[in-house]
């Protein structure tokens, strides 16, 4: 426990937003969620690998963004390479949907397409499954995938953005050797600066110990003396007593 002179040690762990509130965690969250009922309401159920691959592209990218996030409090090296693997994930997603608009001869909506801009302004503006949920059973396999892939669009920008700022702050920071020994000298330092202050404070300590002893000594001297005195007075009072006594008795 620190003392009021010493300052309170840094943490090693380096501190990371919660992974709930990440708007590109909540998405891929989304983006789980309406794959998994996308595949129910439009593939086969069975004899279909795309319905696995598509249900495990988008767990896995929202996975690991969660593992990603916790593993960044002790190595920013792990989250990285995790955020990539969702990364890597969300983008076979993306393709996923965009081969079952191609396949079935469905559009794909470009800026163009009035319908583009609405779907972009929402899903811009909502990240919460509960944003989505009332309409993954009313929209069609066309609309339905075009949300998807608009989804993949923006987790993968979104990702990027915080990857780049990760970088950053490993370049500028240091992973969790470089905090550990951060750490480890900041204490040493301070330890040395407390014993410095000791050191320094030792000399007027010593000073001031021998000038009370000189003191004790003065006062040792005065109080033998003043006994001295106060005993010969006594002496003196009581001879005069018995004298005093020998004389009226004559």
């Amino acid at each position: 426990m620190a003392t009021k002179s010493e300052k309170p040690f840094k943490s090693i762990f380096r501190k990371v937003p919660k992974w709930q509130d990440l708007w590109f965690y909540q998405k891929s969250e989304v983006l789980y969620q309406m794959t998994y009922i996308f595949c129910e309401r439009f593939l086969p159920q069975y004899g279909d690998r795309t319905v696995d691959q598509m249900v495990q592209a988008a767990r896995s990218g929202k996975q690991n963004i969660v593992e990603g996030s916790e593993d960044g409090k002790t190595s920013t090296e792990m989250e990285l390479k995790l955020l990539n693997v969702a990364r890597a994930s969300i983008g076979e997603l993306r393709q996923d949907y965009e081969d079952f608009l191609k396949s079935r001869q469905l559009h794909q909506w470009t800026h163009g397409d009035k319908r583009f801009q609405p779907m972009q302004d929402f899903t811009k503006s909502h990240n919460l499954l509960s944003d989505y949920e009332p309409f993954f059973t009313q929209w069609t396999a066309e609309e339905m995938a075009n949300v998807g892939l608009t989804l993949c669009f923006q987790v993968d920008t979104m990702m990027n953005k915080y990857m780049e700022s990760l970088e950053h702050t490993f370049v500028t920071e240091g992973g969790i050797k470089e905090r550990m020994h951060q750490a480890r000298t900041g204490y040493r330092q301070q330890q040395d600066s407390r014993l410095q202050q000791l050191e320094q404070t030792v000399p007027a300590l010593q000073q001031q110990l021998e000038q009370a002893q000189a003191e004790a000594a003065e006062w040792k001297t005065k109080y033998e003396d003043l006994k001295q005195r106060a005993l010969k007075a006594y002496q003196q009072q009581q001879k005069e007593i018995t004298r005093l006594k020998e004389k009226i008795e004559l």
